[in-house]
């Protein structure tokens, strides 16, 4: 899941994307209203997180503009923690949640997961595919009660795959979910973090359709060929 933090503090900025990473999310900073407003724009991102206090362009100008252009991205926004009408003003222009200043890193941390689970239409912090199961508050990832050991990218593959199973996702998509701005991607790189998921868990629950991309799912693959397993 990539996620986009809007912040003009440097240091306030820096905090937020080492937790998401931590989190297991792709980040990526922006400083001022201007750049946050055209990344929001212009990159795929799965929840933003958008300071009001911001030069250039005000946080609830921008929240305004992407609303206008029906960006639908989920949206927590930063506020001031005595300014109660910027929590009203934000919310009425779109916002999705809100963290008052000062806070508490584990309440953002849990507040992105509880807005990217529901813009997936997932209630419960762990998902589940069968016997699959991927804990959004640990990042624990389990196989019938077994802990399963992913790498920072596995996990990020695995997560969007669950939180948009039964879907299929394209390589494209995935590319666009699971890096950072600045990453050079590589869509055939994609494959190569399949087939590592595929030794890890039953490699029957990634299907693969030909020509579209993967999808995640507990039912048994296509007779036909539609979907079926990748090397």
């Amino acid at each position: 899941m990539r996620i986009l933090v809007v912040e003009d503090d440097l240091d306030l900025s820096r905090q937020l994307v080492a937790a998401m990473t931590d989190a297991g999310y792709a980040a990526d900073a922006a400083f001022d209203g201007e750049e946050g407003a055209w990344l929001g724009e212009t990159e795929p991102y799965d929840a933003i997180i958008l300071d009001l206090g911001l030069p250039k362009i005000d946080g609830l100008s921008i929240l305004e503009r992407w609303r206008k252009a029906d960006i639908k991205t989920p949206v927590l926004i930063l506020t001031a923690r005595d300014r109660w009408s910027e929590k009203v003003a934000g919310i009425n222009a779109g916002a999705d949640d809100y963290v008052a200043k000062p806070f508490q890193m584990e309440e953002v941390i849990a507040r992105i997961r509880a807005l990217l689970r529901r813009s997936a239409g997932v209630a419960k912090a762990e998902l589940e595919c069968g016997d699959l199961r991927l804990d959004t508050r640990t990042a624990r990832v389990t196989w019938k009660g077994t802990a399963v050991k992913l790498t920072g990218l596995e996990f990020r593959l695995l997560s969007y795959l669950m939180h948009h199973q039964s879907r299929v996702v394209s390589r494209t998509e995935l590319v666009d979910h699971l890096y950072q701005q600045d990453f050079e991607r590589d869509s055939n790189t994609i494959e190569v973090f399949i087939g590592r998921l595929r030794r890890k868990i039953p490699a029957d629950i990634i299907h693969t359709v030909r020509g579209l991309g993967y999808c995640l799912s507990a039912a048994a693959a296509d007779p036909e060929g539609s979907a079926k397993k990748g090397s």
